[in-house]
């Protein structure tokens, strides 16, 4: 019945005009409370659900949203998040949809603050956030909640933020994953290899620190005579090095035959490993990045574990789009899968699941 009633039948039952039901409908002032009473009890009667689609386009809006990232390189996973998100805006291209990308500095806080701020200057209709540090984001959030604008946190998950909605793996449950699946092939090495990519002793993000963290814990759970040892190649250092490193760790250490990266960079590995010819090291890595799946198809990785960065950035646009726009719940929390891919079943991997 709520599909094919009209406005007309509602004024009819409620004993009003159809321009005081139109104006209930909307939630528009100048409307008495006994008729927006008598309205409300007929809409309760009829179980009245609003077409809010129709509603939107109606309107004829325009929305802004912006996306605040981290810089990055090409063949990186920020590089599917962005994707994603314009895809998005592709899809409802019809509620004139918009996503404005921004990016600062991972490890230098003041380039978050600068580009947070003329976030803030813009006045947009929603945000999508990588977060930096948490009083810094605190601070970037607390002026969001402030000023009523609703916020997506993408990759870190911070609860205390309070944002409208998380997407990301659950990186612990990720980390715990990627030992168990490594081992699986592993089990016998005494020694296994954890590359990292540091500055200033630190990683590129607290969804990284939790992944070890989770790693380390299945490991001193079921591999507690397994000594991993750590290999850094520093984010600051010019990538030409990284081979002459990665020659003095395995000469170093040749008993080693597995390593793991907790971040999509595993190529580096990989690549160094196919300009040796060194057939007897695999790696397990993160991300469906092109250089790490060609890797994976040569052999050099052994398995990757893909978290759906298209599928981020699409999703948060539009969760954004369903609760501005529509009006619409949305879940608070929602964990991307964690898939193992390999050289067998990689050319099947949907990133897209539209």
């Amino acid at each position: 019945m709520s599909e094919k009633i009209r406005i007309k039948d509602i004024a009819e039952k409620s004993g009003v005009s159809v321009g005081t039901v139109d104006r209930v409908l909307h939630n528009r002032p100048n409307v008495s409370k006994s008729a927006r009473e008598k309205v409300e009890a007929v809409l309760k009667n009829i179980n009245y659900q609003p077409n809010m689609y129709a509603s939107a386009l109606a309107y004829n809006k325009s929305y802004t949203f912006y996306c605040i990232i981290p810089q990055h390189k090409s063949e990186a996973y920020w590089e599917e998040i962005e994707e994603g998100a314009a895809k998005a805006c592709e899809a409802r291209r019809d509620f004139h949809i918009d996503v404005k990308m921004m990016y600062y500095k991972r490890f230098d806080p003041s380039t978050f603050i600068r580009e947070y701020t003329k976030c803030l200057n813009a006045n947009p209709n929603g945000v999508i956030v990588v977060p930096s540090d948490l009083e810094t984001t605190k601070g970037f959030t607390e002026k969001l909640h402030e000023r009523g604008i609703p916020f997506i946190l993408l990759d870190s998950y911070m609860p205390d933020l309070k944002p409208l909605s998380f997407y990301g793996q659950d990186s612990f449950c990720s980390g715990y994953f990627a030992a168990k699946m490594l081992m699986l092939i592993a089990s016998g090495e005494k020694e296994i290899m954890l590359m990292k990519q540091t500055k200033n002793g630190k990683v590129e993000s607290k969804q990284q620190d939790n992944r070890e963290v989770g790693f380390r814990h299945y490991m001193q759970d079921h591999f507690p005579q397994t000594k991993i040892i750590e290999l850094d190649l520093p984010l600051d250092e010019d990538e030409n090095n990284y081979d002459s490193i990665l020659e003095n760790f395995f000469t170093s250490n040749p008993h080693i035959h597995h390593c793991i990266t907790l971040c999509s960079k595993g190529h580096i590995v990989g690549e160094f490993l196919l300009k040796t010819n060194r057939r007897d090291v695999q790696i397990m890595g993160y991300d469906m990045v092109e250089k790490n799946a060609k890797c994976l198809r040569l052999g050099t990785i052994s398995f990757l574990i893909a978290q759906h960065a298209f599928m981020q950035g699409y999703n948060c646009v539009d969760t954004l789009f369903k609760a501005i726009v529509l009006k619409k719940k949305v879940d608070p929390v929602n964990y991307m899968p964690i898939e193992l891919l390999s050289k067998e079943n990689v050319d099947f991997y949907r990133r897209t699941q539209l």
